[in-house]
């Protein structure tokens, strides 16, 4: 009696198997280019290049002053202003209520300090560079286009001020935060900047001090 219950249940089992092979054999090449990958819920499909590469370089020590956190700061500027004291080495964007979002930065060298009233004119996500003919006539070494990517010297995230040439951007060289080192753009660490990026809108004040 068990020898025909096992007999049974092998036959059922090849049963299922010869089904399963079957659909699969008819789902042939035709449907296959016919399929639409769609995601699970919670995922979304990007074609930007991903944020999380940056983390291969994420081996670098910021001095705490200059970690991104929440401030007391008192201003007549409206939320979503971007003030930049280039003396502290700090950017700051306001929240309101005499807060701010305060983040460590890389200022302009010795002979390149500017300042004034601007607005965001544009946001590049790992945008391409090109120097200047200014600085190509200090730097003829520097290549005449750079295409964007980790190892841009705009780093992951660009903000470009009025129509100056400077920009908020990020940095293959995080160890310069808190140095005057740039030729008058403002250097952020990528992380920071990614996070600055997706709170600024476009014709945003810059205050740049």
């Amino acid at each position: 009696m068990m020898g025909a219950t096992m007999g049974s249940n092998f036959n059922i089992g090849r049963g299922i198997l010869a089904l399963a092979l079957g659909i699969a054999l008819s789902v042939g090449p035709a449907a296959a280019r016919g399929f639409r990958f769609v995601p699970p819920p919670g995922m979304t499909i990007t074609n930007s290049t991903p944020t999380n590469a940056l983390a291969l370089r994420a081996d670098y020590h910021i001095a705490p002053q200059f970690l991104r956190q929440v401030v007391r700061y008192p201003t007549r500027e409206r939320s979503g202003t971007i003030v930049v004291n280039t003396r502290e080495h700090y950017l700051y964007f306001v929240l309101g209520d005499g807060r701010a979002l305060r983040y460590g930065i890389g200022v302009a060298k010795s002979g390149f300090e500017w300042g004034g009233t601007h607005q965001i004119t544009r946001k590049a996500e790992w945008p391409g560079w090109t120097p200047p003919p200014e600085m190509l006539k200090r730097r003829p070494d520097l290549p005449r286009h750079m295409a964007g990517g980790p190892d841009n010297p705009l780093g992951a995230r660009a903000l470009y001020i009025g129509s100056t040439l400077y920009r908020i951007h990020g940095t293959t060289e995080p160890w310069s935060i808190g140095l005057n080192v740039s030729s008058g753009c403002i250097r952020m660490t990528n992380m920071d900047v990614i996070d600055l990026f997706n709170r600024v809108k476009l014709n945003s004040r810059v205050v740049v001090l």
